[in-house]
């Protein structure tokens, strides 16, 4: 009895956070297990992509076949897709298989990142975090989607610059961050007019501000398109420019009516 006694005290001097919060090697074991179920999600989705390798090949050749193509009926060029080295096959089914995973779990990993941030959040603040994730999904498949839309035209754009009777020799590993980088760059561009709405909802940019420098946003946009877009020609920096452009028009509206009503509600609470 004295013995259960003792170990009783020990219990009871032992430090406890009165809010319930996790402790420092609770957050550590949380975070390794849903580092350890995102892992797994990739690593299984990336054996997946192993198996459909054809299909996901074929879909990211296609913008190369379509321009080619193009080109063949026009100018009698036939650029050919290569490997550079021996080995070169084998890295770049591994290359499109864990690409392939990685966007294919993103559900899983994303969710799994999402529950480990969520709990430290405020109640405000978790919500216009999930509004964010409602909406940047779509925004950012739709930029990929325009993206691989615009390629054959890019593509043929760049190699129609090729001297006549030569031919070009382009390498699977090179074309493939192109492809990358291009759908990459639009998607990205398509969340920036959703990240200026969420910084006018906590009050850090006002629509007044957002009219007051609209010139000179649309510039920066253009000139970001520019730079941006791996393939510099006008039609792609268009196709990017002007939905952003689009996109910032629709926000600045939001703002406006988000500043209206909040100066409504501010103008109420003095009232009372």
């Amino acid at each position: 009895m004295v013995k259960f006694g003792r170990r009783k005290d020990k219990e009871d001097r032992r430090p406890k956070d009165p809010e319930g919060r996790m402790t420092l090697r609770e957050h550590i074991v949380e975070l390794r297990n849903r580092l350890l179920i995102a892992v797994l999600a990739i690593v299984v989705c990336t054996v997946l992509g192993w198996i459909l390798y054809n299909d996901a090949f074929k879909f990211l050749t296609q913008p190369f076949h379509t321009s080619v193509g193009d080109l063949a009926r026009q100018q009698g060029k036939e650029p050919i897709l290569t490997f550079p080295g021996v080995g070169d096959a084998l890295t770049f089914r591994i290359k499109i298989s864990a690409l392939f995973g990685l966007v294919l779990a993103s559900p899983v990993w994303l969710y799994q990142l999402w529950a480990f941030v969520a709990p430290g959040l405020h109640r405000n603040e978790r919500k216009w975090a999930y509004i964010f994730s409602a909406i940047a999904a779509p925004l950012f498949a739709t930029g990929m989607a325009v993206a691989y839309w615009t390629l054959p035209k890019g593509i043929a754009i760049l190699i129609s610059f090729t001297p006549l009777d030569i031919q070009n020799l382009i390498e699977l590993p090179t074309y493939l961050d192109f492809v990358i980088r291009t759908m990459l760059v639009f998607g990205i561009a398509f969340l920036i007019p959703l990240v200026v709405v969420l910084l006018n909802m906590v009050g850090v940019v006002p629509a007044k501000a957002l009219a007051k420098f609209r010139p000179y946003i649309i510039l920066v946009i253009f000139v970001f398109a520019a730079v941006a877009t791996p393939s510099g020609d006008p039609f792609t920096m268009c196709l990017l420019a002007i939905p952003m452009c689009l996109l910032f028009f629709a926000a600045e509206v939001i703002a406006r009516i988000n500043d209206k009503r909040r100066s409504r509600n501010n103008e109420e609470l003095l009232a009372d």
